[in-house]
């Protein structure tokens, strides 16, 4: 029986925001169905809060505030605490703080693997299109080793697991190895047409103009350029905009799009907010997913509550997570997506995709979720 979880976080300056949307998902769950719950972060002792994570001092500083003084602060308030207890157990909510592992009592102690792209891009695998410093790939080798000693994990998708497995050949999988897909980490709905276009109008995006949604940073596996070549093969007969939301516009896109004359359609709204991303959702005229590499991929789940058609990647996991209640191509062949969208206006195929996207969202619920969490924490 669960007397209490305690859920290891983030490093907060490393601003991870799906992953400390993550952890506070797991609480609340763990909290509405009666366990107790809390979470421990990394205290920021040398890092400071308004300073970069990603290079030069700040991530050093980072790296001695979660691999040196945090194990320390771990096994002290463990102790103090008397947290060894059979009741009482762990999970570390984000794969990249394996490590830490070895510094909490293994047999109740449980972890999430997102994704293991980082560790196969360490690896030199060229289809994770993730590139890494020396010292990176020091470090996903170390998280893959604490990783395989894990004796409880949850893996977001059925590609994940299968991928994390074929790293790790002679290795015994633990009966406890587990895939658990993500739930919703926010509230994604259908909402009133008119609110949605008068929310769009205000980021300056006229709704009333059929546009194409993608979702996501600019990192080169998330694929954005293929909006633009998707968009030259579509019928020049009527204007069709497309919408960036996430990241800001790299060089390399603006500059495709004016060579392809789309500079005019081409819409970036950054880091939106997410009563902004509901409405952009309900008010695209697809949603376009070719994303290259993915652990999970939560806009497609999104994109399908808030009542989108969705075109994406037929790479896994995204038919996984679609439930195929959506049109997959080959995301390195753009006039494929294009002659997707355009079968979209023909035969009812749009409201078909609709209806059995809002369907398979009903299985990410996040009641779903918690439930198998608490088996997964409670098998030892």
């Amino acid at each position: 029986m669960i007397s209490k979880i305690i859920l290891i976080g983030n490093y907060l300056p490393d601003k991870q925001e799906s992953m400390i949307r993550f952890a506070h998902l797991l609480n609340n769950g763990f909290c509405d169905a009666g366990i107790k719950s809390e979470i421990w972060v990394p205290k920021v002792l040398l890092g400071a809060k308004g300073t970069s994570t990603n290079s030069g001092i700040g991530k050093w500083l980072g790296y001695l505030d979660k691999y040196v003084f945090f194990p320390m602060l771990l096994k002290r308030r463990i102790k103090n605490e008397k947290l060894n207890d059979a009741s009482v157990r762990f999970h570390i909510c984000d794969h990249s703080n394996a490590p830490y592992l070895k510094y909490l009592p293994l047999k109740r102690t449980s972890i999430t693997c997102h994704d293991v792209i980082a560790i196969r891009s360490g690896m030199g695998f060229a289809d994770s299109y993730v590139t890494g410093s020396m010292l990176g790939k020091v470090l996903q080798k170390w998280i893959l080793r604490s990783l395989k000693k894990a004796s409880s994990i949850a893996f977001v998708s059925q590609n994940t697991f299968d991928q994390f497995i074929d790293l790790i050949p002679n290795t015994i999988i633990s009966n406890n190895w587990k895939v658990i897909h993500n739930s919703f980490n926010n509230d994604f709905k259908i909402i009133d047409k008119i609110e949605a276009q008068l929310i769009c109008q205000r980021i300056g995006l006229n709704a009333s103009s059929p546009f194409l949604l993608h979702v996501g940073s600019n990192l080169i596996r998330k694929n954005r350029l293929l909006l633009l070549d998707m968009v030259s093969y579509l019928s020049k007969e009527r204007i069709i905009n497309i919408c960036f939301a996430g990241d800001g516009l790299e060089s390399e896109l603006v500059t495709k799009a004016g060579e392809l004359g789309l500079t005019n359609q081409v819409v970036s709204v950054v880091k939106p907010d997410h009563e902004t991303l509901v409405a952009l959702y309900n008010c695209c005229d697809a949603f376009i997913f070719p994303s290259l590499s993915e652990g999970f991929g939560w806009p497609v789940i999104e994109a399908q509550a808030c009542g989108a058609p969705v075109i994406a990647s037929n790479y896994a996991p995204m038919p996984e997570v679609s439930g195929g209640a959506a049109l997959h191509f080959d995301p390195k062949k753009p006039r494929d997506f294009a002659s997707g969208y355009e079968a979209l206006q023909k035969n009812n195929l749009r409201n078909i995709l609709i209806k059995k996207g809002l369907e398979n969202s009903v299985r990410f619920e996040s009641k779903n979720m918690i439930k198998a969490y608490i088996e997964l924490i409670n098998f030892n």
